[in-house]
């Protein structure tokens, strides 16, 4: 997870300036690596039902390493930069959910729930160290070592990789990329558009947090400690324990009420913060700071809830249509803040603001209507 963010990590401070770049292309370098892992992971998730993942896991090692080395070495712009980091996220795509994939072929049977919320909500820790990290290098050493050192995350990974035991999935029928028995399961696919949904928004506020709490602090000098590497890392870091106690609220009260309950009060904060975009820090940290807890606390019961409620014969293909859509969304996210924020003034304009934290509302709000929908398909059928 070392490189994840480090694009967005450093788009407000060097990336932006540097290049001339506009919102919406600060949203489409950033997006790149979401839609790189959209293209290719549908094949490499899909893989894990007919060969073991550990396996996908050490070659998406290898080349998300590689795509951050590149883009340290030889980005010179948009173009550029967004080929070096769709690399990358081609890497991830072989990283991630064949992860999930290997763990889960090597639990033991029965609920795998607060596993695959561990599993998914280190993914958040690793967000908030990939900003630490990201940050601390760019300003000591420059944004290309940032690359550099991120990119050593994936390759102690794969020391990782080579320690676990081999395991061979079960013989696999059927074409390869068969998704149609993933889409005629309604009950997963509620959570895979609810996932989709939250990807939009867990993505869109990653590529600009930086942007937004720069915003804040220019505007106000009472506001030192809070500058935006400690508001980026506490954002991210706050994920964790959120995706862990969100699938516990999931498990007690249940999975669509809880999650449903998670998204509207999830707008309900992003409308707030927009609201109050050109107050003082000391109002807004608050508010960050529900968000942050808000904004992942749905992740871990939406993909456990996908998990179980695949076919254990298309988990792999489900993981995959899950990472797809999930991923096609965030980086639709990333690109729809930018473009909100060139439509109303600028990431230097208060109103515009409100009008990204508006966009990540209404993208939220997408959420409780795809599970309504697969509650009252599942009903009917």
């Amino acid at each position: 997870m070392l490189p994840h963010v480090v694009v967005p990590s450093i788009l407000a401070a060097f990336l932006i300036p540097e290049w001339h770049l506009s919102g919406a292309q600060a949203g489409l370098l950033a997006g790149s690596g979401a839609a790189g892992y959209m293209l290719t992971v549908p094949v490499l998730a899909t893989l894990t039902d007919r060969i073991d993942a550990r396996k996908i896991l050490i070659a998406g090692s290898a080349v998300s390493a590689l795509g951050t080395l590149l883009f340290g070495a030889f980005a010179t712009g948009l173009w550029s930069g967004a080929l070096f980091n769709a690399i990358a996220g081609i890497g991830f795509a072989g990283a991630y959910m064949p992860g999930l994939k290997a763990l889960t072929d090597r639990l033991a049977p029965g609920d795998s729930s607060r596993a695959i919320t561990l599993y998914t909500s280190s993914f958040s820790f690793g967000v908030g160290m990939s900003f630490l990290v990201s940050q601390l290098v760019a300003e000591a050493w420059g944004w290309r070592t940032a690359f550099f050192v991120t990119a050593a995350g994936p390759l102690v990974m794969l020391t990782v990789c080579f320690l676990l035991q081999p395991v061979e999935p079960k013989p696999a029928s059927g074409r390869l990329l068969d998704f149609g028995p993933v889409f005629h399961n309604r009950k997963a696919m509620g959570f895979v558009l609810g996932y989709g949904a939250h990807c939009f928004e867990l993505y869109g506020i990653r590529t600009w947090i930086v942007a937004f709490w720069t915003f804040v602090v220019a505007r106000n000098s009472d506001a030192s400690i809070l500058t935006p590497v400690v508001v980026s890392v506490v954002f991210s870091l706050l994920a964790m324990p959120a995706s862990i106690l969100g699938n516990e609220f999931a498990l007690r009260f249940g999975r669509h009420r809880a999650i449903t309950a998670v998204m509207l009060a999830s707008a309900a904060v992003a409308l707030l913060i927009g609201f109050f975009a050109d107050k003082s820090p000391w109002l807004l940290l608050p508010l960050i700071l529900i968000y942050a807890i808000t904004v992942p606390a749905d992740s871990g019961a939406l993909t456990s809830g996908m998990s179980m409620a695949a076919d254990p014969s298309h988990r792999g293909a489900t993981m995959a249509m899950h990472s797809t859509v999930g991923f096609s969304l965030s980086a639709l996210g990333a690109w729809a803040l930018g473009v909100a924020l060139d439509a109303t003034g600028g990431p230097q304009s208060a109103s515009a603001w409100m009008a990204a934290f508006s966009v990540l509302a209404a993208g939220i709000l997408l959420g409780p209507l795809a599970l309504m929908w697969s509650r009252k398909e599942t009903r009917q059928s």
